[in-house]
């Protein structure tokens, strides 16, 4: 904690520069600029960076917030003693700035230091990054960099000027709440955070908009603090698995597969079909109550007698007792092809779930249910919940279909809208209204764009639930945010796998999962539902983010050691075992797949 003292003096012993290069990596190529070494003489340092230097990977590192890194000598002493290193010199760690001093138990956010005729504000600690651990050869980097308490930190440059090696560092304003980096550094990504460290970190102006946002969303999310709900990918801002966020600590993990009977089956257009699942009698395993815009995950042994698992949202309100999936059939869909032409009723289904969150959230202000194409069953569900519950919000209900022939659930949606008091229905056909010359007036002709969204005078402070294809949402989601709703009130859910996020890796044309390379392993069958891929796990791998990236999985993450929390998965059955514990453990029923391996047969949300 910091301790208030003025600290003592302190030097800059290298000023340490470098270029973004592409450094081979695991078989790809990475973007980045972790390679500094030290210049002689002066250096300007400007708004962004120092003269000289420069960022690969702009979203996570650079910028205002983060012109500057600072790490310190007496960091460098530790490491060499811990990691039996002596060729740790200086700028290995990446950092612009080595000095003698400024230790992160004691500068704190916000605190100025004038070197040279600049001037400096710290703005938030080091983010951990996989990059300091590839730099330096040492894997787990990012991680011991945060056990530790020696993260370093960044500098906001408050004016413009040159420095040097052997400039004098001197404290021109401490910071307002004296929160220390390496208490703010373990405010995030460690776990019994301390309520009034988190009190004073809203409170101070200087530490960047990343780091502030996810102090709000732990703050909004206490008592049980669940981690922050999306990752943009700036630092600071503490990941999870979105866009389906783990359940908070309070809600019980739904894990494993128990088996269900299909009641009956209803065919709702030529190419979809509800499928109606009932508990089994006597089954010893109750079936879990479920929120509207949940999804399930059906586990089938289709014709080759291998098993699959696909995940499904509800299409309805689930009951105690029973549930409603709609499926599409898709072309060449091995399991959508099974469940529409063998699948019968009576037949037993092993389901898991409901997972997600991807739900209704409480309040009293209008809403927005937009979908197109079988992306309406989720927020269906939402609708059957909301007409139940004769909920007085305002609601705009948007749609978009092929055509009538193709729009499932269309006298269902417009049945449950008659019976709310302020619904407002729209409906978008892109193949036209037919035959039909006078087509109702809450129907369109075409896509929507941004001139007929705008003239449904959807209020700024809705909610909006979308789901669809990604461009669709990413369409839609524009427009709603040009018309004034804040990001944080757009939810999206998105069918298939989840779009990659690597940081600094380089692109690459984009491939269809499949079988990982070689002979199968010995181990259990590892499933990653939403691609559709079941294969045997191999010990060759180092952990489940390995396999997936072996499989061409689109993946998720960053620091690659278990801290940062942006490889959290949705577990939706069996048991994790950890090669090195992470940090901090993620929520029940999650699983961080850059440091996990399956105890068991497992299925992951991936």
């Amino acid at each position: 904690m910091a301790t208030g003292r003025r600290p003592a003096r302190a030097t800059l012993l290298s000023v340490n520069v470098g270029k973004p290069k592409d450094v081979p990596w695991h078989g790809r190529m990475v973007h980045t600029a972790a390679w500094k070494t030290p210049v002689r003489g002066p250096r300007r340092v400007r708004r962004l960076n120092v003269e000289g230097d420069g960022q690969g990977d702009l979203a996570g590192h650079g910028g205002e917030m983060r012109a500057v890194l600072v790490y310190q000598s007496q960091s460098y002493a530790y490491w060499r003693e811990q990691l039996g290193r002596d060729d740790l010199t200086f700028g290995i760690f990446g950092e612009n700035f080595t000095v003698d001093g400024l230790p992160d138990d004691e500068v704190c956010i916000g605190d100025r230091y004038r070197i040279g005729d600049a001037e400096f504000e710290v703005s938030q600690p080091r983010v951990t990054c996989y990059r300091v651990g590839m730099r330096l050869g040492e894997p787990a980097m990012a991680a011991l960099l945060v056990a530790h308490h020696r993260p370093g930190f960044y500098l906001r440059v408050i004016t413009e000027g040159s420095v040097r090696a052997g400039d004098d560092i001197v404290l021109t304003r401490r910071g307002p709440q004296e929160l220390s980096v390496a208490d703010t550094d373990a405010l995030l990504y460690l776990p019994d955070r301390d309520p009034e460290h988190l009190r004073r970190a809203l409170n101070i102006p200087a530490l960047s908009p990343g780091w502030q946002q996810s102090f709000r969303e732990l703050a909004a999310a206490a008592p049980t603090a669940p981690r922050p709900g999306r990752q943009d990918a700036r630092p600071g801002v503490r990941p999870s698995a979105a866009p389906n966020t783990p359940p908070s600590r309070d809600e019980p993990a739904r894990t494993g597969f128990r088996p269900m009977r299909v009641a009956r089956i209803t065919h709702e257009t030529a190419t979809v079909s509800s499928i109606h699942l009932t508990a089994t009698h006597g089954s010893p395993v109750p079936v879990p109550e479920g929120r509207p815009g949940q999804y399930l995950s059906l586990r089938l042994t289709t014709g080759d007698g291998a098993p699959a698992v696909r995940s499904y949202s509800l299409s309805a309100t689930p009951t105690a007792d029973t549930y409603r999936v709609s499926v599409k059939h898709e072309p060449h869909g091995q399991v959508s092809g099974y469940l529409h032409a063998t699948l019968r009723q009576g037949d037993l289904v092993d389901i898991a779930g409901p997972h997600g969150t991807f739900v209704l959230r409480d309040g009293s202000g209008p809403v927005v249910l937009a979908s197109a194409g079988i992306g309406v069953t989720p927020v269906l569900a939402m609708l059957h919940r909301l007409a139940a519950d004769r909920d007085p919000r305002p609601l705009w209900w948007i749609h978009t279909a092929h055509d009538r022939a193709h729009h499932a659930f269309a006298a269902e949606s417009h049945d449950l809208l008659a019976r709310l008091p302020d619904a407002h229905e729209h409906l978008f056909y892109t193949a036209g209204t037919g035959p039909r010359p006078d087509p109702p007036p809450h129907v369109t002709e075409g896509r929507p764009t941004a001139r007929t969204l705008a003239a449904l005078g959807i209020p700024a402070d809705a909610d909006a639930y979308l789901c669809g294809p990604t461009a669709f949402m990413d369409t839609l989601g524009d427009c709603l945010r040009d018309q004034g709703l804040r990001p944080e009130r757009i939810h999206t859910e998105q069918f298939g796998s989840l779009p990659a996020l690597t940081p600094g890796i380089g692109p690459a044309a984009v491939v269809r999962p499949h079988q990982p390379p070689g002979p199968p392993g010995p181990g259990p069958r590892v499933t990653f539902a939403r691609s559709g891929i079941t294969t045997a796990w191999s010990p060759a791998y180092p952990s489940l983010l390995d396999l997936a990236e072996a499989c061409d999985i689109p993946t998720r993450w960053s620091c690659r050691t278990g801290v940062c929390h942006t490889c959290v998965t949705p577990l939706v059955a069996g048991e994790i075992t950890y090669a090195t514990e992470p940090l901090d453990p993620p929520e029940p029923g999650t699983t961080l797949v850059c440091c996990g391996r399956p105890a068991t047969e497992v299925v992951l949300d991936l």
